[in-house]
């Protein structure tokens, strides 16, 4: 049987340091810590932890740990994962994980030792995957929600290609050839598949791939202000911009006003989101909705299931949005 000293030698710290760095008890440098999980992964340690010891002690409690609750994509799916949960007698601890690594794994090592049952987690563009590793080093239940493609974990998102590509075929459909996309956060899972989705449909329009129109803007509306700003100083600017989130619809939307570009006569908008007012603007914003009751639901079904059955095959599963074309895209 592995034991934490065989940890502790292959990283070459202390059993102390190892213990630290699985429980969360103290501040260690990101290069210890990526040294001690490396060697857990390496060695196939299963600690001897609060998970495991709880393993038949339930708590009724489950950690929602979800980047950018400025964003009312992300703050629906809260509200849409505390209804399920009421439903199922369930409380609910949330932290904002800002999108940064380490934060987001002393978000999760903090709910972990407040005894949550399982834990709900919007995963961030980490490449050491830190919050991924403690969560399946310490055999915790866990779920992850909108953003996926990581294996070994229960998952549930949004079919991002497809509908992406259908949203950029229908400003073809309109005679456009020069899409702006403003993309999100890059390392996202969400953020490549809606890049692929629009390359995907310009592919099959046979419209020619420009790589200065594809634009990064963060995730943000400030971001996405600055990319619209780029964009319209091309030679020649887009006629069309997709953006990939609804904040940066919104910056979007800024900077087009400040340049006193009318849309859609002059510069058509489309986005991905849909929110509450996005049908009050003039001209009513053309969007991808997302299914955010019934995501956050599902997660939390999945978690349920996973609480009641730590064993068996993981799920990873995707549903379909929606198109709502209104009047941003140049349709009547």
């Amino acid at each position: 049987m592995i034991k934490m000293e065989d940890v502790a030698k292959r990283a070459r710290v202390s059993t102390s340091t190892v213990s630290h760095v699985l429980n969360g008890t103290r501040k260690v440098s990101a290069k210890t810590i990526e040294a001690v999980q490396r060697a857990v992964q390496e060695l196939g340690y299963i600690p001897n932890t609060l998970a495991r010891s709880l393993a038949r002690s339930r708590t009724h409690t489950i950690g929602v740990a979800i980047s950018a609750l400025s964003n009312h994509y992300f703050s629906e799916t809260v509200h849409a994962i505390e209804t399920e949960c009421a439903r199922h007698g369930i409380m609910m601890l949330f932290v904002d994980t800002h999108d940064d690594p380490a934060q987001e794994l002393q978000v999760v090592q903090a709910l972990h030792h407040r005894r949550v049952d399982g834990i709900l987690l919007a995963p961030s563009s980490d490449p050491q995957q830190a919050a991924l590793t403690y969560l399946r080093s310490n055999a915790i239940p866990s779920v992850l929600v909108d953003r996926m493609a990581v294996e070994g974990f229960d998952q549930v998102g949004v079919e991002n290609r497809q509908s992406t590509a259908e949203l950029v075929t229908h400003l073809i459909g309109h005679g456009h050839r020069r899409i702006g996309m403003i993309a999100g956060h890059r390392g996202l899972s969400t953020t490549e598949e809606r890049i692929e989705g629009y390359r995907q449909a310009l592919v099959e329009a046979d419209v020619p791939w420009d790589p200065q129109l594809l634009i990064d803007g963060e995730s943000n509306s400030e971001s996405a202000r600055v990319a619209t700003s780029a964009l319209l100083r091309l030679n020649p600017p887009p006629t069309a911009i997709l953006a990939a989130n609804n904040l940066m619809t919104i910056g979007a939307m800024h900077a087009l006003r400040d340049a006193n570009i009318e849309v859609p006569g002059q510069m058509a908008l489309v986005g991905f989101d849909d929110f509450d007012w996005a049908d009050f603007f003039l001209p009513r914003l053309s969007v991808i909705a997302q299914p955010v009751q019934a995501l956050g639901a599902r997660a939390v079904q999945l978690l349920l299931q996973r609480i009641d059955a730590p064993e068996g095959q993981r799920v990873s599963e995707r549903l379909a949005p929606t198109l709502r074309i209104r009047n941003s895209c140049g349709c009547p």
